[in-house]
Parts: structure tokens; sequence; C-alpha cells
């Protein structure tokens, strides 16, 4: 812009000054011309009164260096010339100032030669005896002045030009030096040019506009990446060639990627077969999934094209954890293999009982015994169903069951009352310590965890041996626990002794009748009262199993 208006300045400038120059020039030289023609007019007056009187003696001795006379008599002969032989000259009647002197007494004209290089102005007065006497002067065209004075005019003109040049270049810098300390981030405060101001306004508003476009996209970016970031699902997003655009926390944690490598190769992040293939796919516009093993845990991994009209412009890929689900859907296929199995046992042994007597194969003396062994076997059957009922409830959760302020202590007692007969059997004597504690539950539930806990103390004593049950307030918990003296569980038991049927010793779990639910539901029910359990210890010592209930259900 700074040359832009320098030359145009420059042009400017040049252009003013020959205008300038031209029109100077050419009113000097009109100027001078008048005053010329003015001093030649008022010579012929003077030299018509020295004709007048003296007739073509006044000629005689007459020396004109500076001008021409010429004396013409009235028929337009030539009667005298100062320059010029008067018989080869022409008759001058036609002459314009000749005209002009015959008509008004005085006359004037100027004529250019044939070759444009000089001017002649004439002056010409009409004598008493009707002669005239004509007065002429030559001068230098303007053309010839001209060039007379080139040597100054082109010193003139390149001092011009130097000046404009200079001034010029000085000021643009200064028309362009409002324009370069211009603030855009606050263009109303400019107030240097008034031509600007719509043009500022005009930016003004943009600016308003495109800051509230961005603080508008960069709150949608910052909610986008909240979500991405804050998602447990893995998620990579590739363009068409297969290099990452956006990759989040939970997948770069699952790819070990150490930053969101941006730009950067899939293939370069994660060489594993599976996800190559379904990537691969995907960039051709397949769907893709597979489930594989990533930090030693499964995923589903999920690989979508995206498409824009019929052009394929990258691919969406998902990380999905699905250990839980496969470990529920391998517990789903256990529990129904071992539901299988449990109630096999039984049946079986109710059908071959019943068989036996139905074909009168039992003696007389062996009924009693052989109805009481079915009638064993349907009970364990009946203890079977119900805990699997049970557990399937607490399966879809506790929420048609009714909460309510319960004295665990309370409760506790009823269910060691209801045990009684069975500690007399084997012997095992059976306590209750601490005191009132008032927690809100669901009574059946947390009837059924103290009383599953106290018949495993039970059934897995020594005889002779003792189960005390504690009820105990610690800082902002209730705390239930359960201690026995009997066999114990092997630390590497202790984790999985809260799985479906399983047994520790399944010998002595199926001759003391249990089901292998049981703590099961103790389990379930606590997670439904948001209570922790631990579980301490020692073989051929005992088990402590504490369950401690939070604030908030008290």
């Amino acid at each position: 812009m700074t040359k832009r208006i320098f030359r145009s300045i420059c042009l400017a400038a040049l252009t003013v000054f020959l205008a300038s120059f031209v029109f100077i020039m050419g009113v000097l030289y009109e100027y001078f011309s008048n005053v010329q023609q003015s001093q030649l007019k008022m010579q012929t007056s003077l030299a018509a009164q020295g004709v007048s009187k003296a007739g073509i003696d006044f000629f005689r001795g007459f020396l004109a260096s500076d001008f021409r006379i010429t004396w013409i008599g009235e028929d337009g002969r030539v009667l005298y010339d100062s320059e010029s032989d008067t018989a080869g000259m022409e008759n001058h009647l036609e002459r314009a100032e000749i005209k002009q002197a015959l008509s008004e007494g005085y006359g004037e004209s100027r004529r250019y030669s044939s070759t444009l290089m000089e001017r002649s102005l004439y002056s010409a007065r009409l004598l008493p005896d009707g002669s005239i006497l004509r007065l002429s002067i030559s001068q230098n065209s303007i053309v010839t002045l001209l060039l007379g004075m080139t040597q100054p005019i082109c010193i003139i003109a390149a001092i011009s030009l130097l000046l404009s040049v200079v001034l010029a270049m000085r000021l643009a810098q200064e028309i362009v030096k409002p324009l370069n300390e211009i603030n855009l981030d606050e263009p109303l405060a400019n107030d240097d040019y008034d031509e600007l101001s719509p043009l500022l306004n005009r930016i003004d508003s943009q600016q308003k506009q495109m800051h509230q476009q961005a603080l508008e996209l960069q709150r949608k970016q910052n909610e986008l990446n909240t979500i991405i970031g804050s998602m447990k699902e893995g998620m990579v997003l590739l363009n068409q060639r297969g290099r990452i655009i956006s990759i989040n926390s939970a997948a770069r944690r699952l790819l070990d990627a150490q930053s969101d490598r941006a730009g950067a190769g899939m293939v370069s992040l994660s060489r594993i077969p599976g996800l190559q293939e379904i990537l691969s796919k995907a960039l051709r516009g397949e769907p893709g999934e597979r489930t594989l093993e990533l930090q030693e845990e499964c995923y589903q991994i999920d690989a979508e094209p995206i498409i824009s009209g019929n052009d394929i412009k990258g691919a969406a890929v998902f990380f999905f954890n699905v250990t839980e689900k496969e470990k529920a859907e391998q517990m789903r296929r256990e529990f129904t293999a071992n539901v299988s199995h449990e109630l096999k046992t039984p049946l079986h042994s109710i059908s071959g009982y019943a068989e036996l007597m139905k074909n009168d194969m039992v003696k007389e003396a062996d009924r009693i015994p052989f109805a009481g062994r079915i009638y064993d076997e349907a009970q364990r059957l009946i203890r079977l169903v119900e805990d699997i009922i049970s557990l399937s409830q607490l399966d879809e959760g506790a929420g048609g069951m009714c909460r309510e302020n319960i004295d665990l202590y309370e409760l506790a007692g009823k269910a060691i009352q209801s045990l009684a007969p069975e500690a007399e059997t084997v012997r095992v004597k059976v306590e209750l310590s601490g005191g009132r504690a008032i927690l809100n539950g669901i009574a059946p539930l947390l009837y059924s965890m103290v009383y599953n806990l106290c018949d495993n103390a039970i059934k897995y004593n020594r005889e002779n041996g003792k189960v005390i049950v504690d009820i105990q307030k610690e800082d902002a918990a209730i705390v239930l626990s359960v201690r026995d003296t009997g066999i114990g569980i092997a630390p590497k038991h202790q984790e999985r002794i809260f799985e479906r049927f399983y047994r520790v010793d399944k010998s002595h779990s199926k001759a003391a009748g249990g089901t292998g639910l049981g703590l099961s539901i103790v389990k379930h029910a606590a997670r439904i009262h948001n209570a922790k359990i631990e579980v301490k210890s020692v073989v051929g010592e005992g088990t402590t199993v504490a369950i401690r209930f939070a604030e908030e259900f008290m």
C-alpha cells in the first residue's frame, strides 16, 4: 500500500509540476508578448509623427536593428522597407494589420513563420496623407524558448523530481503509519481517519460476532472433550488414511499411548492383529466387531465407518469393557450347571428310595428310615429352591422391598433363637454380645444375613465349639461380626467363599446339608445395604466374618 501511495503522490506531483510549468510558461509568454506589442505600438506612433512631418527624409540615416519599418502607400505599394528592396515586395493591402489601420486608424497582428520557430508582431498606423506606417518585430516561439532553456529546465525537473520522491516517500509513510498502527482488538478506539469509521465499525461488529462464535465453539468443544474424556469406554477417531484425529484418555490407557498422538497412524499405536483387521474393514466402509483381551481385561471393539455422502471420511473405534459381562455369562453358565448338579443328586436319591418302596423291595422295618431319607432330601431340595429364588430376587435388586428402622441386635437374637435346636444338636454354644443398634434396612435381608452367617458358623464348627455374634457401633458405622472356633478357611479359598455353590470342603458341606448359596445371599444383601464384608480366618482356629454398615443406613 505504501508503494501505491508513493507512486500516486509522485505521479500527481509530476503532473501538477508539468501542468503548472506549461501554464506559467504560456501565461508569461502571452504577457511579455502583450508588453512587447504595447511598446511596438508606442514606437509606431512616434515614428508615424516623424514620417508625417519629414516624409521620406525621416528614413535617411535611420538605423532600426531591433525592429523592421515599412512605409506603405495608400494603394498598398511599399514605399519604404528597412530590410528589403521595395521593388520586389508584394502589395500589402490584404495584410490584416493594414486593413485594420485603414478602417480604424490603427491595426496590429501576430503571425508565425512557416517553420514555427519564431513569431512576428505587427503594428500599423494610418498617416494623415492616407499612407500607412508599419513596425514589426520578431520574437522566438515558445518551442524555441523551451529548446533554449533545456538545461535549466532539466535541472529544475531533476530537483522537482527529487523533492517529489522524498516528499512522496515521507508523505506515504505518514499516511500509512496510522493504518499500520490501527488497534484491531479495539477498532472503535482508532480515530485517525474519519473515512475509516465505516470499516472499523464493520470490523468491530464482525469481531464481536466472531468472538461469540468462538466462545460457542469453545464451549461445545469443552463439552465434547468433557464427555469424551469422562467416558469409561475408549474412543478413537481416524481419518480416511487411518491417522488419529482424536483419542480419549480411556483409549490411551488401553493402548499404552503416552499422549493424544494426533496425526499418528493407528498401526504405530497398536499392532494387535484383530484390531488392525476391523480397522481396515471400517476404512473400506464395512462395520467391524471383535472381542479382544487388553490390559488383562476383556474388551469388545466396534469399528464404524464415518460416511459423508458417498465418501468415506474415516472411522470411529469404540472399546467397551465386557469383562463383567463375560464373567456374568460365565457365572450364569456355571450356576446353571451347578443348579442342575445340585438338583440332580437329591432327586436321584428320592427317585431311588421311592422306586425301591414302589417295587416292595424294602423291608417293613426299613420303610420309616427310607421315608425319612426321602423327607430329608426333599427338605434339601426345598432349601435349595428357596435359596435360588432369594438369589434371583436379589439379582433383580430390592426396589419392591420395604425399608424400615430395625434394631440389628434384636434381629440377631431372633436368628440365633431359630438356630438353637441345630446348635444344640452339634453341641455348639451361640452367644450374642454388644448392644442396641438401629439402622434403616430391609428386615428379611438383614435376617437372612445373620441367619446364614450363624448357620455356617455352627455347621463348620467343632464339637463343644462356640459362636459369638457381636453388634457394635464404631464411629459412624454399625459392625455385625460372627466369630466361630471352627475349622477355619485357607487363604486361597477366602476370596471365593461368596461365589455360588462354592464349597471349601464339599464332603463336609453335603454332610452338613448346606446348599452352597448362603454366603452368596449374604454378599448380595450386603451390597444392597451398601455394606462391606471383611473375612479373617486361621485354619484350625476359626473364622470371623464382619459386616460394616455405612452411616447412611443408620
